[in-house]
């Protein structure tokens, strides 16, 4: 039987997930984080090792439910697009690709990002 906790399963799925993806600098990585308070979302070149943008929901925008989760993406994205980014990979951070995750994304693909759909062209870039 498995003794780990959620927090390190969780933690063990995002380190596979990030074995397949890593952001560049013409598609940066999209690292989404959902706690039980704050959502947070990042644009981050690994081959630089730098952060390009980021924004969350701590300042802006109370609660933390999936109708905040759509702002948070909108907002992602005008960061983003402030910044000349305009295609990204996403990285969900070894959550599942449901409920907050997943409206943070399509919020920020209608306000105009870029996603890939697999981190499969990453991956050659990469090698």
């Amino acid at each position: 039987m498995n003794a780990s906790s959620r927090k390190e399963q969780r933690r063990r799925r995002h380190l596979r997930i990030r074995q397949r993806i890593a952001g560049t600098a013409d598609r940066p990585r999209m690292a989404v984080y959902v706690s039980n308070r704050h959502m947070y979302v990042q644009f981050i070149d690994d081959a630089a090792a730098r952060t390009l943008a980021s924004t969350s929901n701590s300042a802006r925008v109370p609660g933390c439910n999936v109708a905040t989760a759509k702002q948070v993406g909108a907002l992602a994205a005008q960061a983003a697009l402030e910044k000349g980014i305009r295609r990204v990979v996403v990285d969900r951070g070894g959550f599942l690709y449901h409920g907050r995750v997943k409206q943070i994304v399509e919020a920020a693909v209608a306000a105009g990002l870029s996603v890939s759909s697999q981190g499969a062209a990453v991956a050659e870039e990469k090698q």
